[in-house]
C-alpha cells in the first residue's frame, strides 16, 4: 500500500445513529485515523424492512463512501450486514469489516456453559446471520430475539424507568429461560442500554457489544493490509446523514455528548443523485 492510501479515511455505514457507538469504539482504538460517518436516517429504521430493500440502501451508501476514496468500509448496522456483506466484497476493492462475526467469535470465546443470546431487530432476526455466523461452533445453542422497542428507547434518550424496565423484562425472557450466560447486543443502540439489560440479566450473564468487537476486528484487518496509522495525530471525523443534519446532530449529541458536531445532509439515491445538502 501507498502512503497516500494510509491517509485515506476510514468510511462507516450505518441505517441511522446506532453506528455511532461503532464509531466511538473505533476512535477509541484507532485514535490516529480519520472517520467519515454515513447515517442513512432519511429511511430508518432497517430493522423493520425487507432484506432486499435493507440491501438496495446499504449499496448505496456504501457506494457513496467509496466514491469519497475511503481506504476501508466498516457496516455497523447489523441489519445491514446480515444484508449485504457478500455483495459488499464482491463488489468493492477496499477491506471491509462488520458487525456479527466478530461478535459471535467473541461471544463464543466467552460463553461457559455453551448458551448464548442475541437481541437485535427484527431484519437481523428474520435473516439468520447469527445463526450462519455460528456455524463455526456448531456446540453453540443459540437464542435470538427481535427488541424493536429498544431503538425507540434509546433514540428518546431514555434509559431507564419502569416503562422500559418492563419492556427489557418482557424481550428477554427467552434468554433468561434459555439460561444462556452470554448476550450478543445485536444491534449497535443496544450498548447503550446495557444498564438495563445488565440489570435484568444478572451479573452472572456476559455482554458483548459488536460495537466494541467490530473496532478490534477493523484494527486486525487494517493491520494486516498495512493500511493503520501509527504516529500520533489530530484525526478528524466528518459526520454525513441523509435525513436532517440538525436532527442528527442533535441526536447525535444525545446519546453520545459532545461527540457528534458539524453534521452535513448528503442524497445517496441514485435517482435523486450525489453531493451535499446542507449543514
Amino acid at each position: 500500500m501507498t502512503v497516500s492510501d494510509i491517509d485515506r479515511p476510514i468510511g462507516v455505514f450505518d441505517s441511522g445513529f446506532g453506528g455511532l457507538t461503532v464509531l466511538r469504539s473505533l476512535v477509541e482504538q484507532l485514535p490516529n485515523e480519520d472517520f467519515i460517518y454515513l447515517g442513512d436516517t432519511a429511511r430508518a429504521p432497517y430493522g423493520p424492512r425487507a432484506i432486499a430493500e435493507v440491501r438496495r440502501f446499504a449499496l448505496q451508501g456504501l457506494d457513496y463512501l467509496v466514491a469519497q476514496g475511503v481506504k476501508a468500509l466498516v457496516i455497523a448496522c447489523n441489519s445491514a450486514s446480515a444484508a449485504v456483506l457478500r455483495d459488499a466484497r464482491e463488489r468493492y476493492e477496499v477491506p471491509i469489516t462488520e458487525v456479527v462475526l466478530p461478535a459471535a467469535s467473541r461471544a463464543v470465546a466467552a460463553t461457559r456453559n455453551r448458551r448464548v443470546g442475541v437481541v437485535a431487530t427484527q431484519s437481523t432476526v428474520n435473516s439468520a446471520a447469527y445463526e450462519d455466523a455460528f456455524a463455526i461452533a456448531p456446540h453453540i445453542t443459540l437464542t435470538s430475539k427481535a427488541c424493536p422497542r429498544f431503538v425507540e428507547f434509546v433514540e428518546a434518550g431514555i434509559t431507564g424507568g419502569d416503562e422500559l424496565l418492563a419492556v427489557a423484562e418482557e424481550y428477554l425472557e427467552p434468554v433468561k429461560r434459555a439460561q444462556a450466560d452470554t448476550l450478543i447486543l445485536g444491534c449497535t443502540h443496544y450498548p447503550l442500554l446495557s444498564g438495563v439489560i445488565g440489570y435484568v440479566l444478572g451479573n452472572g450473564v456476559t455482554l458483548v457489544s459488536s460495537a466494541e468487537a467490530c473496532a478490534q476486528a477493523t484494527y486486525t484487518t487494517l493491520t494486516q493490509a498495512g493500511l493503520l496509522r501509527h504516529q500520533p495525530r489530530e484525526a478528524k471525523r466528518e459526520f454525513l446523514t441523509t435525513g436532517d443534519a440538525r436532527d442528527f446532530q442533535g441526536i447525535g449529541r444525545r446519546l453520545l455528548g459532545g461527540f457528534v458536531s458539524n453534521a452535513t445532509t448528503v442524497v445517496i439515491d441514485k435517482e435523486a443523485g450525489h453531493g451535499p445538502d446542507h449543514t
